[in-house]
């Protein structure tokens, strides 16, 4: 099986969500499941249907945590130096626009564009990895040919 790469923060992220997913959401769901039960008919019964598929819910993510949590491969970035790769921390301007933005490239499964987390097969990080501070790197993005020039990189 293929090796997931992630950081502590990411591995702790979803361990912590697959914790409280075993741990509070099942209980809760199951007790939700068998109060609907009480109330009798259960072909009518709205209820107990929403209770079974969000039951449902919770167990396929509970699974797919379990599968990506065994098979990842936790990477500490600080350990780290030298040209972009997974795990940095960049900051970039944008040549055309001045906006600066910082992000680290992450795993996929830890990956969120509003928190910075970037994830490491995005066209932006695909065209950053190996690349040091001050080079400038072009990115196909869907809005259109990006140029950005690498500020800074850390590995925190």
């Amino acid at each position: 099986m293929e090796k997931i790469p992630m950081t502590r923060a990411g591995f702790d992220a979803l361990d912590a969500e697959l914790k409280t997913l075993k741990t509070v959401e099942r209980p809760t769901v199951i007790k939700a499941i068998a109060e609907a039960r009480e109330h009798g008919d259960l072909s009518e019964n709205a209820e107990y249907h929403a209770a079974r598929e969000k039951q449902s819910f919770i167990e396929g993510r509970i699974k797919e945590l379990e599968s990506i949590l065994g098979r990842a491969e936790v990477i500490d970035p600080s350990k780290m130096s030298g040209a972009i790769k997974f795990g940095a921390t960049v900051t970039l301007v944008d040549e055309d626009t001045d906006e600066e933005r910082t992000y680290q490239i992450v795993g996929e499964a830890e990956a969120d564009l509003e928190r910075g987390l970037l994830n490491m097969k995005s066209p932006l990080a695909r065209a950053l990895i190996g690349k040091d501070e001050g080079d400038s790197v072009e990115v196909r993005t869907p809005g259109g040919e990006r140029s950005y020039e690498i500020l800074t990189v850390r590995y925190l």
